[in-house]
């Protein structure tokens, strides 16, 4: 190596479980956790459950502030899913929390057959989807929308921030059904409050228009796509962002409003399996629906990941601000 090359410094386990917030970004610490306890001030048959995760999914705030309505099921999240639909059954409105890889993975069958199927009123919110962890397949939970959007009745959402978890989370408790969450935890990045957003549970909302790309993204890959759109439009390069934090069900005139606005690439982009997610929910609705555009997909790749940092993993998976713009730079 050249003794003048700059180093890039060595990143540690750490940045394994680091938070998606950039450097100096805004944040809002455990907006669930908030969250829970201001819905369970005007609402006491909302209860908390985990599955040993009370601390790392934020739901440890809940259970301080009403312990009598806080169930701990242990490390057996099948368990957790039946006990929350028997919870709904006696006329309780259960939020059951764990990481997503367990609520999904493991305990499937429990929620497709014990809450599913019976359309029991059990809110599901998971931590650590997609790419939001570096330890491994064993906790990266690629495939969670895939799996969960196959169950009939099931709502699914992919908050942006802080500003999308709390405004989500009395929506979940009004809707009368079983609801999926991914949930960000921890030091939750605050995007949209500089957009004049809120949340509407099943509607799209265009947070930037553009007229040379339309991204339509969910999760914390919209914060990635405003992000993008900024760096772009020093290139001459102008991108709308559509966010879409309901994947089921899915705003399906919204999108395809935006789609029909002629001229402009169109890029899905979700953190989640580029199979069975977001990118293959907008293709199929675009072809059932005659719609003719240029379409690309980023999102992960249909393989186990890597073990490692988030930082370089992100860049490495293609879902990184800059790895965002250079993929948007090369087809258009």
């Amino acid at each position: 190596m050249n003794a003048t090359t700059e180093k890039k410094p060595r990143l540690t386990t750490s940045a394994m479980i680091a938070s998606i917030a950039s450097e100096g970004q805004r944040v809002t610490a455990a907006p669930f956790g908030k969250a829970m306890v201001e819905l369970g001030r005007n609402r006491p048959e909302v209860v908390g459950m985990t599955a040993d995760l009370a601390k790392y999914t934020d739901l440890h705030l809940f259970a301080r502030e009403y312990p009598e309505r806080f169930f701990q099921m242990g490390m057996a999240e099948q368990l957790l899913m039946a006990a929350a639909g028997g919870m709904a059954k006696e006329g309780f409105i259960p939020f059951a929390t764990t990481y997503a890889v367990f609520g999904t993975r493991r305990a499937y069958d429990f929620v497709h057959q014990v809450i599913a199927e019976e359309n029991l009123n059990v809110k599901i919110c998971c931590a650590l989807p997609g790419l939001t962890t570096g330890y491994g397949p064993s906790h990266q939970a690629t495939e969670d929308l895939a799996l969960m959007r196959s169950i009939p009745g099931l709502t699914i959402i992919d908050p942006c921030d802080a500003l999308d978890v709390e405004q989500a989370v009395p929506q979940m408790a009004e809707h009368a059904g079983p609801v999926y969450m991914r949930l960000p935890r921890g030091n939750v990045p605050l995007v949209l409050d500089e957009y004049d957003y809120k949340f509407e549970l099943g509607k799209a909302k265009l947070i930037r228009d553009g007229k040379s790309v339309l991204v339509i993204s969910s999760g914390f890959m919209t914060m990635r796509s405003l992000e993008v759109a900024q760096q772009l439009q020093g290139d001459g390069v102008d991108v709308a962002v559509l966010h879409v934090p309901t994947i089921k069900p899915l705003d399906e005139a919204t999108i395809l409003a935006e789609v029909r606005r002629s001229g402009r690439l169109v890029v899905v982009a979700e953190n989640h399996s580029v199979i069975g997610g977001l990118g293959e929910a907008v293709a199929s609705l675009l072809m059932r629906s005659g719609v003719a555009t240029t379409f690309r997909q980023i999102g992960l790749p249909d393989a186990f990941l890597d073990a490692g940092a988030l930082p370089t993993l992100h860049e490495r998976y293609g879902i990184s601000t800059a790895a965002m713009s250079q993929q948007i730079k090369g087809w258009i």
